[in-house]
């Protein structure tokens, strides 16, 4: 059984910095693409950010609306991924979740229905 943990949430000022870890247990974490996504109330989960486990190594894919500000990394031996949200805007205030599967396509990754396996969340809110 796979279990996701999110941690690093809070609340900042616009401009502020987070960075958000995603720790992954009972699995092959090297074999996993992670992916990060937000949902406000009352919309969809987002995409934000993706490690594609690309035949061995990892690509990183971010979201339209958060590149340049956000980067998304991993620790293989932690087994556990990473966002680094910088330059926070109010925008950005949601639950943020990671999500992890296997053998998902680079041309799935923006699709949360990609991941079978789910953290809980962490809130994220930018407010002045």
């Amino acid at each position: 059984q796979v279990e996701l943990v999110e941690s690093g949430g809070g609340s900042v000022q616009p401009g502020s910095s987070l960075k958000l870890s995603c720790v992954v247990s009972g699995s092959n974490f090297r074999t996993y693409t992670v992916g990060w996504f937000r949902q406000t109330p009352g919309q969809e989960r987002e995409f934000v950010a993706a490690a594609l486990n690309d035949r061995g190594g990892f690509r990183n894919h971010l979201g339209d609306s958060v590149k340049g500000r956000f980067t998304v990394s991993r620790d293989n031996a932690k087994m556990t991924a990473y966002l680094q949200m910088s330059n926070l805007e109010p925008g950005d205030t949601a639950v943020y979740y990671c999500a992890a599967g296997s053998r998902i396509i680079l041309s799935a990754i923006r699709n949360h229905g990609s991941y079978p396996n789910w953290g809980r969340g962490t809130q994220v809110t930018v407010s002045s």
